[in-house]
């Protein structure tokens, strides 16, 4: 009887890889990205974008090949060409702005982040000073904090300013929060605005979206197993960034980011038996293949997924880019 002929052995390591489920891209990058692109095809290139479509060079690049011209502010757009706002919002004053100039745009904001926004104008309509947790300069706290009039909207970073920070004391409060949070440190500064003002007024929904809260879930379930988390993301990510804090806290040795596969030097696990790998939810699948790939290049790897949700959300697109399609 002819034997059965067998791969071969590999000399390699063995290196046991947990693959966190859900990782990389959600509903509302998708959706962004896809406005982008719709847009190139009906109308051609250029195409201009306010801001980084989504926090990731990668994407940012491959749309630039393909006509996108990415620009701070809309006075570098001109007046006959259409502009795409970011996926993390924009204050009221832009399209104000585009809509004075005659400018044909298109609003890539996550529908998560339009709630949010719509949460803080109907506080604002009742009478409510809103108490916005998140983080400084982030492109999403500046767009929320631009749905209303300046002085409207204290941001609130810590627990610490959540228990010290001045605050009007003529009207009811509110909270909201950005939607790429720490579920964890949000959790300890809504506990200390509650027990400061405990009749504040709580979203009916927690702001913090579905795809952050299960990434980080997901590494959470792995870190306790693994003894290094790699992170695929970019480091102006907010929800990349807390990727690798939530690793870190949930008992995983080490947790580093990298942008690309070629970033990760594989003998970072020589030795470590168990590693996590997950992915921001503005990394593209593409780039944990690349680290995968770079991994291969010195073990052999055992892929185990960890799977803590399945999503299933989608987001339509804009009106006038439905009809194109």
């Amino acid at each position: 009887m002819d034997q059965i002929p067998q791969p071969p052995r590999s000399d390699k390591p063995r290196l046991h890889v947990l693959l966190a489920g859900p990782r990389g891209f959600c509903a509302g990058v998708d959706r962004a990205i896809k406005i982008v692109e719709e847009a190139l095809r009906r109308y051609g290139a250029p195409v201009y974008v306010r801001h980084e479509i989504v926090h990731n060079r990668f994407v940012v690049q491959s749309l630039e090949r393909q006509g996108a011209i990415f620009v701070e502010e809309l006075d570098e757009v001109p007046d006959d060409a259409p502009v795409v706002f970011s996926a993390h919002g924009v204050p009221k004053s832009v399209p104000a702005e585009a809509s004075r100039r005659k400018l044909f745009y298109l609003d890539a904001t996550c529908p998560l982040v339009s709630k949010v926004h719509r949460e803080a104008e109907q506080h604002f309509t009742r009478g409510r000073h809103i108490l916005l947790i998140g983080h400084a300069g982030h492109p999403e706290v500046v767009g929320t904090m631009g749905q209303l009039p300046d002085g409207m909207v204290t941001l609130i970073e810590d627990e610490e300013q959540a228990r010290t920070a001045p605050v009007p004391t003529d009207r009811p409060l509110a909270f909201i929060t950005q939607t790429t949070l720490s579920v964890d440190d949000t959790s300890g500064i809504v506990a200390a605005l509650k027990a400061r003002f405990p009749q504040i007024h709580a979203p009916a929904k927690e702001d913090i979206c579905y795809a952050t809260t299960n990434r980080q879930a997901a590494v959470k379930a792995i870190a306790p197993r693994a003894a290094l988390m790699v992170v695929v993301g970019a480091p102006n990510s907010s929800n990349s960034l807390r990727l690798v804090e939530v690793a870190e806290r949930a008992g995983c040795p080490r947790a580093l980011m990298v942008q690309r596969g070629r970033e990760l030097d594989p003998a970072m696990a020589e030795g470590l038996g168990t590693i996590g790998i997950t992915a921001g939810a503005s990394a593209p699948e593409v780039l944990v293949e690349e680290v995968l790939a770079r991994l291969r290049e010195r073990f052999e790897l055992e892929i185990e997924e960890v799977v803590v949700a399945e999503e299933t959300v989608t987001f339509k697109l804009p009106a006038a880019l439905q009809a194109a399609t």
